[in-house]
């Protein structure tokens, strides 16, 4: 270990988070230098979910096209099974 005197008057002056945690209390971590946010709870930048929902959107399943096309596929094939039914 080393015998130097640590400088950490700053960091226990520092805001605290405060974000909710998990077991409900406040987030202790000081927070990001002009923020009000540690930098685990959106104090970075680039923290957080995108602007726009882009995550909704990476493979498209969830689109109203695609939705749409699934509704009229399992139509289709119930009509099919309903004609099945009658031919025997």
């Amino acid at each position: 270990m080393s015998d130097r005197a640590r400088n950490t008057g700053p960091m226990l002056a520092s805001l605290r988070c405060g974000a909710k945690t998990r077991c409900g209390g406040a987030c202790c971590s000081p927070a990001v230098f002009g923020r009000k946010r540690c930098r685990m709870h959106g104090g970075t930048e680039g923290s957080g979910a995108p602007m726009e929902n882009r995550n909704a959107r990476k493979h498209g399943s969830f689109t109203r096209g695609a939705i749409a096309e699934r509704k009229e596929i399992q139509a289709l094939l119930s009509e099919a099974r309903r004609l099945l039914e009658e031919m025997k």
